[in-house]
């Protein structure tokens, strides 16, 4: 049983500090992003060449603005089983995988990336979220022997083109496990032919002051070509492709981090009586944008039917692809037709659908 607490009605990445500024901006060409991503580069000045070598797996992503959390004590993993959304009680050490912190109405407020090492349980945040995490975990603590820190300004993230675990005596990684399935759940779109399945990636936590010793001369790709190979793999991410109604179902997030079966968590009773009874309220959507007059929507920007009307749901993420073009995910009305060409402003949109209405 849980104690719940009162649902911030805002998101929680909307409260993110600004990252401390990473020193791999000082290499030639950096360009540092804003926004959520703020801290470390957007691109080192042609990001089109940069997707090419993360895709072709000889690029690595400055993601050092990420936030990093620890938990250790001989309760950690059964503790997070019983606070999150997937099954955690006796996760192997090096075996990654991913839960959601939701609220008591079962919307999404963080994501974790978790991997255990044998002795301590690392938890990747999104950028600014850590000190979140941390006080809302050790609210939860009460007489189990546990003990949370964030460590985000001892250790970096190193994003990688890589689906392979680390061994004992490499620096801990976090493999992506999207799109799997993972363990006991349901998926709201396809499970064979998913295009996530093209997409390696894990994270390598290494201590700051090793960061750029860690990278070396490997090329350095952007988080505008990371962010576009993400997109083309339909990966949701918290605070930019959710808000603070968002349920797992509609972004089809039970695929890889949430555990049907596995007992009672703050937000449980909304992810069974969805699944089992009703149908998320929208959806997300793979949209192609018509690049023709090299204007993209921003992101949030409404999303209404072509011929016009009133908005149907949002843009949540856009990218230039090195071969697709312009692409980016949203959210929208569950009903909406799904052969209906959808509009942002004078941009046009083909949808793809993600999670089936």
């Amino acid at each position: 049983m849980t104690v719940e607490t009162p649902e911030d009605p805002r998101n929680a990445n909307d409260q993110a500090a600004p990252a401390a500024r990473s020193p791999l901006l000082d290499r030639p060409g950096a360009v540092e992003a804003v926004g959520v991503d703020a801290g470390v580069a957007a691109h080192y000045g042609d990001p089109h060449r940069e997707q090419r070598l993360l895709a072709e797996g000889l690029a690595c992503v400055d993601l050092s603005h990420r936030g990093v959390v620890t938990v250790t004590g001989p309760d950690r993993l059964s503790w997070l089983h019983s606070l999150t959304s997937q099954h955690l009680t006796g996760l192997p050490p090096h075996r990654s995988t991913e839960t959601l912190i939701l609220t008591p109405k079962g919307h999404i407020e963080h994501a974790l990336h978790v991997v255990d090492d044998g002795e301590t349980t690392w938890l990747g945040t999104e950028p600014g979220a850590a000190p979140q995490v941390v006080a809302w975990l050790d609210s939860m603590r009460f007489m189990l022997r546990v003990e949370v820190a964030d460590r985000t300004v001892d250790y970096a993230t190193v994003g990688e083109p890589v689906r392979a675990e680390s061994v004992p005596g490499e620096p801990i990684a976090w493999v992506d496990p999207w799109p799997g399935p993972v363990g006991d759940t349901a998926t709201y779109g396809p499970e064979e032919d998913h295009p996530g399945s093209d997409r390696p990636w894990r994270e390598v936590l290494v201590p700051r002051s090793e960061l750029e010793e860690f990278v070396g001369d490997r090329p350095l790709a952007g988080t505008w070509a990371a962010e576009a190979l993400r997109v083309l793999a339909w990966r949701p991410r918290a605070g930019v492709d959710t808000d603070h109604r968002t349920i797992a179902h509609e972004v089809d997030w039970l695929r890889t981090a949430v555990h049907l079966h596995k007992g009672c968590y703050r937000g449980q009773e909304t992810i069974a009586r969805v699944h089992n009874l009703g149908r998320p309220p929208r959806r997300l959507v793979f949209l192609h944008l018509d690049g023709s007059g090299h204007v993209l929507p921003e992101e949030g920007a409404d999303l209404t039917l072509a011929e016009g009307g009133r908005a149907l749901g949002r843009v949540t993420s856009v990218a230039r692809h090195y071969e697709d073009g312009p692409i980016a995910l949203a959210v929208i009305k569950r009903n909406t037709d799904p052969a209906a060409v959808l509009a942002s402003g004078s941009i046009s949109a083909a949808q793809t659908l993600v999670v089936q209405p």
